[in-house]
């Protein structure tokens, strides 16, 4: 990320300054800071009793129409209130007559004032005081609350979160109604200043694991937050593990089941992808609906989705072990005719493979990364004509289409998008080991990834939990999902 220049000192300078009682003085210092800043608007005002007063808020950050209904008129053509008794200040008066319905603050320096307005304060400055008075009239367009794009479902809610911090505390507090849901603020970022909210529920959460997350937030040090990643990656607890350590979802009843579970949320503001912690292996394969649906359903499809899992990172491996080294393990008449279809293909079948398995994730990027309305018919298109064309110029085997579009597809039963990730990238090494070694290369691939996700404890939570270690109590929730009548 660049650094910032130099330039800013001067302001910086003078943002920590406090606030002086000559309203010239400090219109002059908010404009030094406020420097080269066209939408930064400085409203100057005469009232009735020769009293002045400027006001400083940023072009397009403010509710106009109610700063000029319930600030300006009743200032400019009423004044000051009579028969009210004493007032210490002019920015008392305002803070009391015309914005007691709004969130004030009395501030004197002018480096929290510039934090203010910069993120849709209005802020009152009188003439002969020595403070500035906040109201917190911020209003500027949001993304409305639309259906999850990456986590769909068949059954449950149909709210995602978005890029408005409030909306989506909002979201949850609508959810759990309780006091003992907490949401602690941290600003992140020298430039940016990003909230970022750790939600949790008092009582469930482990003091432990709420200290441990509290205290990597407020060490985080960086120019700036633009998205929940940045977060993500300072927290967690090793960068170099292919396996995500931290759920990330856009719909708020998964955050709140996470929070009822006793785990932690980490909102940032700006980013509709909210992060759950800690995460362990089992939760990249589960849905959203799991809890909605009758539990019957719901055991038979995680079922389904662990077999493919495990077929879409092994199947291709396998592949490559039997027709190269292992012949005499798979049917006679399967073998002859895998034989017949690649006497004109000029490769090995690893390279085969790997050729194709690379096509494949390409088109997968592309579809992602194309305009929404040619992006899946660029993948699918490309997928079939790639693959037929390349079938008869012989440079392609027909059964290595099959194996690399099975393992592909297979891939897109994990209901977290996130969670094949990990999958997609492992089976390039155990095609690599595969056409070394054979199944001896497979089964070595699989020793070592088990002991990567044995060692792999995010915040102090084994990935592979309940299974190792095994909790008796969590195994309900693993390969099958118990009734929940009757039970706890």
């Amino acid at each position: 990320m660049p650094t910032p220049s130099n330039e800013g000192i001067p302001s910086q300078e003078n943002s920590a300054r406090t606030v002086s009682s000559n309203l010239k003085e400090n219109e002059q210092t908010l404009i030094s800071i406020f420097e080269h800043c066209s939408d930064v608007v400085f409203r100057r005002l005469t009232l009735h009793n020769d009293a002045k007063l400027l006001l400083v808020y940023i072009d397009g950050m403010i509710d106009k129409d109610f700063v000029q209904s319930s600030i300006l008129k009743p200032l400019i053509y009423e004044g000051v209130p009579q028969g009210l008794g004493a007032l210490d200040s002019l920015a008392q008066m305002c803070d009391q007559e015309f914005v007691a319905a709004l969130q004030t603050k009395r501030v004197t320096s002018f480096e929290e004032a510039a934090d203010h307005i910069l993120k849709g304060s209005v802020a009152f400055l009188a003439d002969g005081e020595t403070s500035i008075l906040l109201a917190d009239v911020a209003q500027f367009e949001t993304r409305s609350i639309e259906e999850p794009s990456t986590e769909a479902s068949l059954r449950g809610t149909r709210e995602s979160f978005t890029e408005h911090l409030r909306t989506n505390t909002t979201m949850l507090r609508r959810i759990i109604v309780t006091p003992d849901l907490k949401m602690e603020t941290f600003q992140i970022g020298k430039l940016t200043k990003t909230d970022v909210v750790l939600a949790y529920i008092r009582g469930l959460a482990s003091d432990n694991l709420l200290e441990e997350v509290r205290s990597r937030i407020e060490t985080i040090d960086i120019q700036g937050v633009l998205e929940s990643g940045y977060i993500e990656e300072y927290i967690e607890d090793t960068n170099y593990s292919p396996f995500p350590q931290m759920m990330s979802t856009e719909r708020a009843d998964v955050v709140s089941a996470g929070l009822m579970e006793g785990r932690i949320a980490v909102f940032v503001n700006g980013s509709p992808i909210v992060l759950i912690v800690p995460m362990t292996f089992w939760d990249g394969l589960q849905a959203p609906d799991d809890y909605y649906e009758r539990f019957l359903y719901v055991t038979m499809n995680r079922w389904i989705r662990y077999l493919f899992a495990l077929f879409s990172i092994l199947f291709p491996s396998i592949y490559i072990a039997l027709t190269t080294y292992h012949p005499e393990m798979m049917p006679p008449k399967l073998m002859m005719s895998i034989t017949g279809l690649r006497e004109q293909s000029p490769f090995p079948t690893v390279i085969e493979v790997f050729l194709m398995e690379f096509m494949f994730e390409g088109l997968r990027e592309a579809g992602i990364r194309l305009p929404q309305q040619i992006g899946p018919l660029v993948s699918i298109v490309g997928a079939l004509v790639i693959g037929q064309a390349a079938v008869q110029a012989g440079i392609i085997s027909a059964p290595i289409v099959i194996v690399v579009s099975a393992a592909g597809i297979s891939s897109f039963v994990i209901p977290r998008y996130r969670f094949g990730y990990p999958l997609r990238m492992l089976r390039f090494p155990l095609l690599i080991l595969s056409g070394v070694f054979g199944l001896f290369g497979v089964a070595l691939g699989l020793i070592l990834i088990m002991i990567h996700l044995i060692h792999l404890t995010p915040l102090g939570t084994p990935y592979l939990q309940p299974i190792a270690p095994t909790k008796k109590s969590k195994l309900k929730d693993v390969f099958w999902r118990r009734p929940r009548k009757g039970t706890s």
